[in-house]
C-alpha cells in the first residue's frame, strides 16, 4: 500500500521535475520525465500526462495593500483581476477515482487576466515540498519507478531510490484526500522573487488557503462516489462562491531558493496577498481544459524567477505535454 501510495502521489510532480543543465539537456530531461509519465498511467488522447482530471472554474482576485508594498506587479494594484482556476487529481489517468490515493496530491492552478491585456499563471498543489532538488535525480527517481512492477524482487528499484534519497517519502506522505477542493490547501513549490516600487527584492514561495481545512481518511474516501470532487464543487458553487486567501511566504536571510525540496522556516514571516473568489464552474469544462495552458515561468513584471532552474524546466516540460495533447 505505501509503494502504491507514492506511485500514485508521483503523478503530482509530473512537470515540476527537470532541472537545468544546459538548455538542450533541460529539454531532453523534461521529454524522458513526459515519456515515464505516459508509460506509468497510459497515454490518453486530449489529456495532460498528469493531472488529467480535472475542473475549471472562474472568478476574480482582489489584492491587498501588503502585496502592493511588496511587488509593483499590477496584479497587486487592486481593483478586481478575473481569474481562470483548474482543481486537478494526480495521475495522468482521466477517469481516476477523487477519493482514491491515487488522487493525491491535488493541485490548483491560476491564470489571472491582467488589465493590459496580459496574463500570469501561479501553479500550486497540496504537497508541501518537492520529493528531491534536481531534475536528474527526478528523472532517476521516475525510471525507479517505471522498473519497479508489482512482481519486481525486493527491494525494487524504486525502493532502493526511496531509501537513497529521505525527502522523497517524506514529501509523499503530506497529501491527503480532501473532503472538497474547496477545503484544501495549496502550495507553491518553487522561489519566486518580488520587485517593488523601490527595487527591493523578496523571496517568496505561494501557500493559498482555504476558509477552512477538512481531510478525510483513508478508508471514508474510499468510500467516496468516483467523481464527488468534482460534482461537489459545481454542487458548492451553485450556492454561493468560494473563497481563497492567497499569501506569500517570505524567505528568511540565507534561505535556499534553488531547492524546492528544501522547506523553508517555519517562523518565516507570512503576507497576505490578497482573496481568490471563485463563483462558477466552467459551462464546458472538458473541452475548456483542453485548451488551456499554466505556466509555472508565465510571470509580469514585478514578479522574476528565483535562481530555481526547475521553473524554466517545468514550462519545457508543461509545454512537451501540452503539445503531445494538442497536436
Amino acid at each position: 500500500m505505501a509503494g502504491n501510495k507514492l506511485r500514485l502521489a508521483l503523478g503530482a510532480l509530473m512537470l515540476m521535475a527537470v532541472s537545468g543543465l544546459a538548455a538542450a539537456q533541460d529539454s531532453d530531461i523534461a521529454s524522458q520525465s513526459v515519456d515515464a509519465m505516459n508509460k506509468l498511467f497510459g497515454v490518453h488522447p486530449g489529456f495532460r500526462a498528469n493531472h488529467a482530471k480535472g475542473v475549471v472554474a472562474t472568478g476574480t482576485f482582489k489584492p491587498t495593500q501588503q502585496a502592493a508594498e511588496l511587488s509593483k506587479a499590477t496584479l497587486f494594484k487592486g481593483g478586481g483581476i478575473p481569474a481562470t482556476v483548474r482543481f486537478s487529481d494526480a495521475t495522468g489517468v482521466p477517469n481516476v477515482p477523487d477519493g482514491s490515493g491515487e488522487a493525491n496530491p491535488h493541485g490548483l492552478a491560476i491564470k489571472f487576466h491582467l488589465p493590459d491585456g496580459g496574463e500570469t499563471d501561479m501553479v500550486t498543489n497540496s504537497l508541501k515540498f518537492f520529493p528531491v532538488s534536481t531534475a536528474a535525480e527526478f528523472r532517476d527517481l521516475l525510471l525507479a519507478l517505471t522498473e519497479s512492477p508489482p512482481n519486481a524482487p525486493k527491494p525494487t528499484k524504486f525502493e532502493q531510490f526511496l531509501a537513497s534519497h529521505p525527502t522523497a517519502p517524506r514529501a509523499f506522505a503530506t497529501p491527503k484526500t480532501p473532503a472538497s477542493f474547496a477545503d484544501e490547501e495549496y502550495y507553491g513549490i518553487n522561489a519566486f522573487v518580488f520587485v517593488n516600487n523601490k527595487g527591493e527584492r523578496q523571496a517568496v514561495r505561494y501557500v493559498v488557503t482555504p476558509e477552512k481545512i477538512v481531510h478525510l481518511d483513508a478508508a471514508e474516501a474510499a468510500k467516496k462516489a468516483p467523481n464527488f470532487l468534482v460534482d461537489e464543487l459545481a454542487a458548492r458553487l451553485a450556492q454561493g462562491p468560494v473563497t481563497f486567501r492567497l499569501k506569500a511566504q517570505l524567505a528568511s536571510p540565507g534561505e535556499p531558493t534553488n531547492d524546492p525540496s528544501h522547506t523553508w522556516r517555519d517562523d518565516d514571516k507570512i503576507v497576505e496577498l490578497g482573496t481568490l473568489t471563485i463563483d462558477k464552474v466552467a459551462p464546458d469544462s472538458v473541452e475548456a481544459q483542453k485548451k488551456l495552458l499554466f505556466l509555472p515561468g508565465a510571470l509580469t513584471e514585478g514578479i522574476e524567477p528565483s535562481d530555481d532552474p526547475m521553473i524554466d524546466a517545468r514550462d519545457q516540460a508543461y509545454a512537451i505535454s501540452f503539445s503531445r495533447r494538442n497536436p
